[in-house]
C-alpha cells in the first residue's frame, strides 16, 4: 500500500473540545486535537479510518402517569437505539470490510463483534468502545476521478446492536 495513503488512513483530524468553540485552546485539549480511529471486527485485522461517525445511543422516554397523581407525568428510561456506525476511508483495493458487504449482499449473513479505539498522537488511548452483532448494510465505493488530487473515499455503513464504553483498560 502506498505510504501517502496509510499516513492518510491512520490519522483523522477531529476537532474537539474549546478549541473548536473559539475559545483559548487549553492543555488538555491538545490530546484531543487529532485522534487516530483503529476498528477491528472479529476475525479480521485492525482498519485506521479517516472518518468513524454514528457513535451514539438513543433512550426512549416512556411516560406514565400515576394513579390519583395528577400533578406531573412520570419519565422512565425505555428501549435503547443505536444509529449505524458511518466509516470512511482511503480506498486500497478489496478490503476485508468491503469483502465482507459483497458477501452479506450476496445472502451470505455474518455478524462480527467489533472495537473502536480512539488514540491521541502519542498513541494512548482515549477511548474504547464495542459494538455487538455488527454487520455492514451498505458499502459505496469512491468516486473515481483523474483529474482530482484527492484521496479516493469508500463509505462503510454498520448495523449493530450494542454501543458500550469499555472504561477498563
Amino acid at each position: 500500500m502506498n505510504r501517502l495513503v496509510l499516513a492518510s488512513l491512520m490519522v483523522a483530524t477531529i476537532v474537539l473540545g474549546t478549541a473548536a468553540s473559539g475559545s483559548p485552546a487549553r492543555s488538555d485539549d491538545l490530546r484531543l486535537s487529532a485522534l487516530q480511529v483503529a476498528v477491528t471486527f472479529d476475525g479480521m485485522p485492525t482498519a485506521f479510518f479517516r472518518s468513524v461517525s454514528g457513535l451514539s445511543i438513543e433512550t426512549e422516554v416512556v411516560e406514565f402517569r400515576e394513579g390519583g397523581e395528577n400533578g406531573a407525568v412520570h419519565k422512565i428510561p425505555g428501549r435503547v437505539k443505536y444509529p449505524n456506525i458511518v466509516l470512511k476511508l482511503g480506498f486500497a483495493g478489496a478490503s476485508d470490510l468491503q469483502k465482507w458487504a459483497f458477501r452479506i449482499a450476496a445472502g451470505q449473513f455474518e455478524h462480527k463483534n467489533g472495537t473502536i479505539v480512539m488514540s491521541d498522537q502519542k498513541g494512548q488511548v482515549v477511548a474504547r468502545y464495542t459494538l455487538t452483532n455488527a454487520w455492514p448494510t451498505k458499502w459505496n465505493g469512491p468516486d473515481f476521478d483523474a483529474t482530482s488530487n484527492d484521496v479516493a473515499i469508500e463509505t462503510i455503513e454498520i448495523a449493530h446492536e450494542g454501543l458500550r464504553l469499555v472504561t477498563d483498560p
